[in-house]
């Protein structure tokens, strides 16, 4: 069956999208896990002197690296905590005043930039196809 479907735009087209895209993710979960801590320990804190909630920020922190270097499945789990990070982030500037409401705020748009670069990534990836055989088996 012949696929009736767009076509496909050139390879360095798609190499240009995934690689902003790419990027812009992984400045985004780097930007949230920072502020994720901060946020815990020094901008609002649930107690004065931070709180162990802070440590929410470490899956983050232990993804990022890998995440950076390239590797698809640290990508494949931010996506699913992504959205954890974002609806927390949303529920506690619908419900909290002040600078934790700002600050909860900046959280939610910056969950929200990371997931939507990261799908663009992975919709970028699958478009420009499979990858070239490095002839290194594993690469």
């Amino acid at each position: 069956m012949i696929e009736a479907s767009r076509p496909r735009p050139p390879r360095s087209a798609t190499a240009a999208a995934s690689s902003t895209a790419i990027r812009l993710a992984v400045a985004a979960v780097a930007a949230l896990a920072l502020l994720e801590l901060l946020w815990e320990l020094w901008l609002a804190p649930i107690r004065p002197g931070g709180s162990w909630l802070a440590a929410k920020a470490l899956p983050l922190a232990l993804l990022w690296p890998a995440f950076a270097g390239g590797r698809r499945k640290p990508g494949q789990w931010l996506a699913l905590l992504l959205p954890l990070y974002g609806a927390e982030a949303i529920v506690r500037a619908l419900t909290e005043s002040g600078r934790h409401r700002w600050v909860a705020g900046c959280a939610a748009a910056i969950a929200l930039v990371a997931f939507v670069a990261l799908l663009s990534a992975f919709r970028a990836a699958a478009r420009a196809g499979p990858a070239p055989a490095s002839g290194v088996p594993g690469a």
